[in-house]
């Protein structure tokens, strides 16, 4: 079975949203938690890919890297004029689909399932 997605929250990311993700079975690794707290944005990039997380982030330098084509799991980019809880039902919506998505993709035995959107099964 496909393991769901795993985030990476930097340090932009307020302790409320950490906990609310928690709350939800999110599983959710802090900058501080992973003692990388005077890291740089590549670092946190570096140590994300390496750890198969997500990174959360309201930082746009992110977005930059990201354009720039530097490699990572994957960016949530959270604006900064969003509540906690929008920012909390963005990544659950994330989390949700990227991991049903995930599943769709790996059938049996993890093979490659190769469903085209509006195929039947």
């Amino acid at each position: 079975m496909t393991e769901p997605i795993q985030f990476y929250a930097d340090e932009h990311i307020g302790r409320s949203i950490v906990v609310g993700l928690r709350r939800r079975g999110v599983d959710v690794l802090t900058v501080s938690e992973a003692g990388m707290r005077s890291a740089s944005d590549l670092e946190h990039l570096k140590f994300a890919f390496d750890q198969k997380r997500v990174i959360i982030t309201q930082d746009d330098d992110f977005l930059r890297l990201h354009a720039q084509g530097v490699t990572h799991r994957g960016i949530v980019y959270a604006s900064h004029h969003k509540t906690v809880g929008e920012i909390i039902r963005g990544v659950m919506l994330i989390y949700h689909i990227g991991s049903e998505r995930a599943a769709r993709r790996h059938g049996p035995a993890g093979r490659k399932d190769r469903v085209r959107p509006g195929a039947r099964r």
